[in-house]
């Protein structure tokens, strides 16, 4: 898998269907061990923080440790998202 698929094609682990605003999303469950691979995988900056790093979700004005990340499928593409996302669409881009 080349460097863009990690955006486009359906990762290798089971979903779940969470209720968020928007309708039935569906989130990978990512296994502790793996979650630093997917991370670097889907994190589009550089440098790539730590997972131990701290973040700001800019819709929920809420901190939080990169590691609480969350990855969802929406059936076109990966979202790498905070753990607030369900309830207010803050994905990696709106991380300060």
């Amino acid at each position: 898998m080349n460097e863009k698929d990690y955006y486009t094609i359906k990762l290798p682990y089971p979903t779940r269907p969470i209720e968020a605003n928007e309708g039935i999303l569906q989130e990978y469950i990512i296994p502790e061990d793996k979650k630093e691979e997917v991370f670097r995988q889907l994190y589009p900056f550089i440098p790539v923080p730590s997972l131990n790093a701290r973040r700001l979700d800019a819709h929920e004005n809420k901190r939080f440790k990169i590691r609480e990340f969350r990855v969802f499928y929406d059936g076109a593409m990966n979202i790498l998202a905070s753990p607030f996302y369900p309830s207010s669409g803050g994905t990696v881009i709106d991380w300060m």
